[in-house]
């Protein structure tokens, strides 16, 4: 009898208290949700990069997209992630440079945001000074162009929250808030953000012919002798659609924004930026690391006719002396053609990916 009522008493308390003896406890049991794999990327490429230390989980992920999309990260409780990087553009932000809560602009586009769980190399950002998806949501919080907070008053906000340390709590077993948790949780969001249903990726699986336009395009994008696109941004077996390195591409002879080299403080990356993906350009424009390209067409013309030599152009700009690979009015318009059928329509209205808030 005694052995069953200190086991009683045992199970009383482990309902009814939490680590700091508050009423309501449930057990901490996540429920773990594996990335959605598509065809096109299982059986062309490596499995996703995801940290041993933070699986992704429903209770994870859900977090993560509600600090996605809620101000309360920011100072004056104004911006989200989700200011510079909207669903319907494919995570970036339609204008030229994002501007902060104070009204304040930068002097990049915000890069877009899918796929990124394949991003091997870890680096991050258009000069890729951060490494690990976790570290750089770190950064914007506390930027002063962009949220213009402090982590210690952000992670206030949260714990006084009615909801989030509950959320928290569900999430990673604890409700005492800190930015090491805020960041995982977005950044298990943002594994899921996968991209992989194109008209190119729906051709290769067999299940549509591109028309003749969008073939000669392929065809000008893996040409050496034409576009000669394939060695930045991947063919038909890199579903990417990127190399994940960084380039000097022709922009400009001087600098006044360095990218890569300020990161490392090696002069021969100065100028160096991310390749992106190309995939959803139908909804991602501007283009380029500062957004200078408003349209496809720019960018087509730009490494048709408009590179510019400098001491870090990239080796793969073969055609700088001559300003560019001089495509053909019609090569150009077929190109154009392939490059929209690498977007994904159903990627930007994913009931998934909105706004829960």
């Amino acid at each position: 009898m005694m052995k069953w009522l200190k086991i009683l008493v045992i199970a009383t308390l482990f309902v009814s208290c939490d680590e700091n003896g508050i009423e309501g406890y449930t057990p901490y049991s996540p429920t773990l949700q594996p990335l959605n794999i598509p065809q096109i990327f299982s059986d062309n490429i490596l499995p996703p990069i995801i940290p041993l230390d933070n699986p992704q989980t429903v209770e994870g992920v859900a977090l993560g997209r509600k600090l996605f999309f809620d101000t309360i990260l920011s100072a004056n409780n104004s911006q989200a992630c989700a200011s510079c990087h909207s669903p319907e553009n494919a995570f970036t932000d339609s204008d030229r440079f994002s501007e902060g809560i104070d009204g304040i602009q930068g002097n990049r586009n915000s890069m877009p945001i899918f796929n990124l769980a394949w991003n091997y190399d870890d680096n991050f950002f258009w000069d890729g000074r951060s490494f690990g998806l976790e570290k750089q949501a770190l950064e914007p919080v506390e930027n002063p162009i962009e949220m213009h907070n402090t982590w210690k008053e952000a992670i206030i906000s949260l714990q006084n929250d009615g909801e989030y340390p509950n959320l928290f709590f569900d999430a990673f077993g604890t409700q005492t808030i800190d930015s090491i948790l805020v960041t995982k949780a977005i950044a298990q969001f943002e594994r899921t953000l996968i991209s992989a249903n194109s008209r190119f990726d729906k051709h290769l699986l067999n299940q549509i012919t591109l028309t003749p336009s969008e073939l000669n395009g392929f065809n000008v994008f893996m040409d050496e002798s034409k576009g000669d696109c394939f060695h930045c941004h991947g063919n038909a077996n890199n579903p990417l659609w990127t190399d994940n390195d960084f380039h000097n591409n022709g922009l400009d002879a001087t600098f006044l924004d360095i990218g890569l080299g300020k990161f490392t403080g090696n002069p021969a990356d100065n100028g160096k930026f991310k390749s992106p993906s190309l995939r959803n350009l139908k909804f991602t424009a501007p283009y380029m690391h500062d957004g200078r390209f408003a349209t496809i067409d720019d960018v087509i013309n730009h490494y048709s006719e408009g590179l510019v030599n400098s001491s870090t152009i990239d080796p793969l700009m073969k055609a700088v002396n001559d300003g560019g690979v001089q495509l053909s009015a019609s090569d150009k318009t077929d190109l154009k053609a392939f490059l929209l059928s690498l977007s994904d329509d159903e990627f930007i209205t994913n009931p998934a990916f909105q706004n829960p808030n």
